[in-house]
């Protein structure tokens, strides 16, 4: 199984990911990620993160499924979208973005197949 990439640094709007690259939003899974775009499912703070959003990180293998809150804790999460994690087995933490990323970037470290998205700002 690929190392899920290490997020090296998360400040208001500006995040660096290990071999991903610079970015504001990112979705991230074992052996890569990319940025996070909203539009592509039309996401917004509320009602929050969508099944949709989350679909690419379990098609990369992730069984743990970090999710980020912002740094306001303003983005929600769907009740469709946990309840379609947990019935698939997912571990889903969702956490204020500073502390997803700690929680992400322990489980990335021990290479346990860790996926997450994570927002930047509020």
């Amino acid at each position: 199984m690929n190392a899920s990439p290490r997020i090296e640094h998360i400040a208001w709007g500006s995040m660096i990911v290990e071999g991903v690259g610079a970015g504001k939003d990112f979705k991230l899974w074992p052996g890569g990620g990319r940025e996070w775009d909203w539009a592509e499912t039309g996401t917004r703070h509320v009602p929050g993160i969508q099944r949709a959003d989350v679909l690419e990180l379990l098609e990369h293998g992730a069984t743990t499924v970090v999710l980020s809150r912002g740094m306001w804790l303003a983005l929600r999460t769907q009740q469709d979208t946990l309840d379609f994690l947990h019935s698939q087995g997912v571990t889903v933490p969702v956490a204020e973005t500073k502390e997803a990323v700690a929680i992400y970037n322990a489980l990335a470290e021990r290479r346990a197949p860790v996926g997450g998205l994570f927002h930047s700002t509020c």
